[in-house]
C-alpha cells in the first residue's frame, strides 16, 4: 500500500448520523436537567461528571450522595455550603403519602430528610452561554443536579426565566451499556412484562384500562392485535379493522386527539391512543408472515404472524396467512407515485404508544423478527409491555423535539385551558399545544363574525418566546432578523422575517424593546431560540443570553372594533408606561388588570385577525383569572371566544402568512408577500441573508398574490394553478370569505402572470380534468389599506 502524498490528502469518511441514537463518543452519556428540575444520575469512581449551562444565567445545584443514599460531599471535590433549595422546594409541594417524583422517592425510601441536605453552587445571574464545570467522581454513589428556578416576573423589564442544564457523564470504564433504561412506569402496572425479540404475547386487559407499549432500544417494529373479548365469547371474531377506521378517522392512522380511535369491523371503537412518542406508524400493513420471507428466500424464517397465530389459538381465534396488524413504530409511507415505500423507525430507546382499551379486549403484541430489511434496523430488539388500571388519568400528548438530539416534550395545555375546556371539547395539536378549533354553541362563522363585528378574545400561548438579554443584545438581533432594530423604541413591537443563508424564511416575528439590552422576540418555531444562540456564538458575542420563556408568557389575543372598549377599563398602568388609550399600531405597555393591585400584565397593541386588536400577556399561573376579567369586560360588548378554524379565515382575508403553508425556509420575503420586512437600503448593517436577497429581489420569479374564485367550489392548500396547459403557480392558503361572499386564495405564482386582472385556473383532481377559473386580485383582500387595525 503506497504511503498518500501531500498532494493527496487523506479524506476521513463521514459517519451515518443517527441523533438520539447513538452517543457521538463511546462512554459519554448525556442527561438533561429540566428548568425547575432535578436529574439524578448513578456515577463510580473515576467517572468524569460535566454540568454545562446551555442557555446562560442559570443557577445549578449539585449534590453528591453515596450508594445507600447518605450525604457524600466530598465525592465530586466540591464545597457544598449551601443548601439544596431545589430538592427542598420539591419535598414540600409533594403530598403527603403520594410522592411521584422518582429523585425525591429514592431520598425518602433511604431515610434521607431533603430538608438537611446541601449543595453545591454553579453558575449564576451573569453566566455565559455554554458555561461547564468538570469533576472527578472519587468513589460510587449518585449525582444529584438541580436548574432552581421560580416565576418571571411580567412586569419587570429585566426577566431572566429558569433554564435547563445538561449533564454529562463520562465514564472511566466506557462499556457500551448493552440494554438502554427503560423511563419509569407511569403509574403503577398492573402488567410489566418483556417481548423478547422474534416473539409475541397475548394478553387480556379490561375496558378503561392503558396499554403502554415502548420501544426497548429503538428503531424495533411491533405489531398489535386487539380483539372483543365479548364477541369472541359470542364466537365472532372482531378486531381492528383500517378501513374503518381510516374512514370514521379520516387519516392514514389514528393520532392522539379528536381523531384517535381504532375500530373494528362492527364500527365499535376497540382502543383510543392517548400519547404516541414517535408520531410515525405503519399504515396497518401486514405483519411479517411466511410468503414475506420465502418469496425473498429466507425459507422457515420466523415471523409474525406464525408467532401470533399461536399465542391466539387458545382464544379460539382463527389463524391466517397474514394478520393486519398496527404496526407500531415501523415507518411507512405512499409516495408522490403512489408506491408503498419503507425505511427505518422513527422511535428512539423508550418511546413509547399509550392506548386505552374501549371495552373488553384480547391483545397480542409483537417484537417483530425482521432482519432482513429496514424494518428494525436489521437488528431485532426487545419491546416491552405494561398496563395500568382503568383507575389512573393520562394526559392525551404527542412528543415533539426541538433538534433530534434534545429529550422530547409531550404535548401541553395553555394557562387558559380551564377555561376553553369548558366551552368546546374541539381540540387539536398545534405547536406541543391543544388549542380549540371551533366552540360548542357558536362555531367559525359566528366566531368570525364576532370579531368583524364586535370582538373576539382567543388563546395564542403557544408563540414561543425568548427573553433577548445583555449589552450585545441589540447587536444580536440587529444580524439575524431583517428589520432595522437600532430604529425600535423602547415600548415599541416591530415584525420581522428570519432568513436564512439563502434568503430563505425560517420564522417570522415580533420583537418587543423592553429596555435598552433587553428584547422580547415572539416566533413561531421553537428552534429558532436555537438557532439565535448559534448566531452569537458566531458572531463572537458573548454578552447575551437567548433565554426560552414561553412557560413563563403565556397571551390572549383580544380583537375586533370593541376590543378598545373592552380593555379600556380593565388595563391600569403607572405613570412610567404608556397609557393603555394611547397606544397605537404595534406599540405596548405593561400594566396591571384593574387597579395597581392586580394582576401584572404586558399589553401590545398587536393581533393576527386584521381588526383593531390587542394581545395580553401574562404569566401563566394568572391565566384563568386573566381570562375570567377579560370574559367579563367584554359580556356587555357581545364578546366570543375564537377558535383556530375562524382565525384562518380571518388572517387570509387580512393576507397575513402563516408558516409551513404561506412561506418555508425555501421561500424569501418577497416571495411570500412580506417584502416590507426587508429594508435592504436603509439597512446599512449585515444580516444572515442579506447578500442573497439582494440577489433574489433584483431577479424575482416567484410573487404571493391573491386569487378569487369563480364559483362556489373553494381552493386548497396545494392545489395547482395553470395558464393553459402548464403549471405557473400554487396555492399557498385558501378559505371562503363570509364578508366578500366568495372563494379567495393566497397563490405564490411567477411574476410574469402576477400582474392583477391575471386570468388563471385552480388545478383541482390532476390539474387537467378539473379547473376552476380565478383572477389575480389586490390582497389583503379585506382593508388593503390596513385602515381598521391602525384605527
Amino acid at each position: 500500500m503506497v504511503a498518500p502524498t501531500a498532494a493527496e490528502p487523506v479524506v476521513a469518511s463521514r459517519r451515518l448520523l443517527l441523533p438520539g441514537l447513538l452517543d457521538p463518543v463511546p462512554g459519554l452519556e448525556t442527561y438533561w436537567v429540566r428548568p425547575g428540575g432535578i436529574t439524578a444520575v448513578r456515577v463510580h469512581g473515576g467517572d468524569a461528571v460535566t454540568v454545562v449551562d446551555r442557555q446562560g444565567r442559570q443557577r445549578a445545584e449539585v449534590t453528591a450522595l453515596r450508594p445507600d443514599g447518605t450525604d457524600a460531599r466530598d465525592l465530586l471535590g466540591l464545597t457544598a455550603d449551601a443548601p439544596a433549595t431545589a430538592l427542598r422546594a420539591l419535598a414540600a409541594a409533594a403530598a403527603p403519602g403520594a410522592v411521584e417524583d422518582p429523585v425525591l422517592a429514592a431520598l425518602l425510601a433511604h431515610g434521607l430528610d431533603p430538608g438537611e441536605l446541601r449543595a453545591a453552587v454553579l453558575f449564576g445571574e451573569w453566566s455565559p452561554a455554554g458555561s461547564r464545570e468538570t469533576f472527578r467522581v472519587a468513589g460510587p454513589g449518585f449525582v444529584v443536579v438541580a436548574a432552581p428556578g421560580g416565576r418571571m416576573a411580567t412586569d419587570e423589564t429585566t426577566g431572566n426565566p429558569p433554564s435547563d442544564l445538561v449533564l454529562e457523564i463520562r465514564r472511566a470504564d466506557p462499556r457500551v451499556r448493552e440494554v438502554p433504561p427503560l423511563p419509569p412506569p407511569l403509574a403503577e402496572p398492573i402488567l410489566d412484562v418483556r417481548v423478547d425479540a422474534a416473539t409475541a404475547m397475548s394478553y387480556e386487559v379490561k375496558a378503561g384500562q392503558y396499554i403502554q407499549i415502548l420501544d426497548v432500544e429503538g428503531r424495533q417494529c411491533s405489531d398489535f392485535l386487539a380483539f372483543s373479548a365479548h364477541r369472541l365469547q359470542e364466537g365472532r371474531e372482531r378486531g381492528l379493522d383500517a378501513t374503518a377506521t381510516r374512514y370514521f378517522m379520516g387519516q392514514a392512522y389514528p393520532q392522539p386527539g379528536l381523531h384517535g380511535k381504532f375500530y373494528d369491523q362492527d364500527m365499535e371503537p376497540l382502543i383510543e391512543v392517548v400519547r404516541d412518542t414517535v408520531g410515525r406508524h405503519d399504515t396497518f400493513g401486514l405483519a411479517c408472515n411466511t410468503k414475506y420471507y420465502e418469496d425473498l428466500g429466507y425459507f422457515g424464517h420466523v415471523n409474525c404472524t406464525d408467532n401470533f397465530n399461536e399465542q391466539l389459538r387458545g382464544y379460539g381465534i382463527e389463524e391466517r396467512a397474514g394478520w393486519p396488524a398496527l404496526n407500531l413504530f415501523y415507518n411507512t409511507a405512499f409516495d408522490a407515485a403512489n408506491q408503498l415505500i419503507f425505511d427505518e423507525p422513527w422511535s428512539r430507546p423508550g418511546d413509547y404508544v399509550l392506548m386505552r382499551a374501549g371495552v373488553d379486549l384480547v391483545c397480542a403484541s409483537s417484537a417483530c423478527p425482521d432482519d432482513i430489511d429496514p424494518a428494525n434496523a436489521w437488528v431485532p430488539t426487545d419491546v416491552h409491555l405494561r398496563v395500568y388500571s382503568a383507575e389512573r388519568k393520562f394526559s392525551m400528548a404527542m412528543a415533539h423535539r426541538t433538534t433530534p438530539e434534545q429529550p422530547a416534550t409531550l404535548t401541553r395545555e395553555t394557562a387558559f385551558a380551564p377555561r376553553t375546556r369548558a366551552l368546546t371539547r374541539q381540540f387539536t395539536e398545534y405547536r406541543g399545544y391543544w388549542l380549540p378549533t371551533s366552540f360548542d354553541g357558536h362555531g367559525a362563522v359566528d366566531e368570525y363574525w364576532a370579531c368583524r363585528e364586535l370582538a373576539a378574545v382567543m388563546d395564542l400561548s403557544p408563540l414561543r418566546k425568548f427573553e433577548v438579554l445583555g449589552p450585545d443584545a441589540e447587536a444580536l438581533l440587529q444580524a439575524s432578523v431583517t428589520r432595522n432594530i437600532r430604529r425600535l423604541s423602547v415600548n415599541q413591537v416591530v415584525y420581522s422575517a428570519v432568513c436564512n443563508e439563502t434568503g430563505g424564511m425560517i420564522d417570522d416575528c415580533t420583537v418587543f424593546r423592553l429596555a435598552d439590552t433587553n428584547f422580547r422576540f415572539v416566533g413561531g418555531d421553537e428552534y429558532t431560540g436555537t438557532w439565535l444562540r448559534e448566531q452569537a456564538e458566531r458572531l463572537g458575542l458573548d454578552r447575551v443570553w437567548v433565554k426560552h420563556s414561553t412557560d413563563q408568557m403565556h397571551n390572549l389575543a383580544v380583537q375586533g372594533p370593541a376590543s378598545r372598549d373592552v380593555l379600556r377599563e380593565l388595563v391600569w398602568t403607572p405613570g412610567t408606561q404608556p397609557a393603555f388609550a394611547d397606544l397605537t399600531w404595534f406599540r405596548f405597555t405593561i400594566g396591571r388588570l384593574g387597579d395597581h393591585h392586580g394582576i401584572p400584565v404586558v399589553v401590545s397593541r398587536t393581533g393576527y385577525s386584521g381588526e383593531l386588536g390587542y394581545e395580553i400577556w401574562c404569566h401563566p399561573s394568572d391565566g384563568p383569572a386573566v381570562w375570567d376579567a377579560v370574559w367579563e369586560a367584554g359580556r356587555p360588548h357581545g364578546m366570543l371566544p375564537l377558535g383556530l378554524d375562524a382565525l384562518d379565515v380571518l388572517r387570509i382575508e387580512s393576507g397575513l402568512v402563516f408558516a409551513g403553508y404561506d412561506f418555508d425556509d425555501t421561500v424569501d420575503p418577497f416571495e411570500a408577500g412580506v417584502g416590507f420586512t426587508v429594508p435592504l437600503k436603509t439597512k446599512e448593517d449585515d444580516f444572515v441573508g442579506r447578500d442573497a436577497l439582494l440577489t433574489r429581489k433584483a431577479h424575482p420569479q416567484r410573487r404571493l398574490v391573491g386569487l378569487e374564485l369563480a364559483g362556489n367550489e373553494p381552493a386548497a392548500h396545494g392545489d395547482c394553478v395553470h395558464v393553459g396547459r402548464h403549471q405557473v403557480g400554487v396555492v399557498t392558503s385558501a378559505t371562503r370569505s363570509p364578508i366578500l361572499r366568495k372563494n379567495i386564495a393566497l397563490c405564490r405564482i411567477a411574476v410574469e402572470h402576477a400582474e392583477i386582472g391575471t386570468e388563471v385556473d385552480v388545478g383541482k383532481l390532476d390539474g387537467h380534468r378539473k379547473r376552476i377559473p380565478a383572477r389575480v386580485v389586490r390582497f389583503p383582500f379585506y382593508d388593503p389599506d390596513k385602515e381598521r387595525p391602525r384605527s
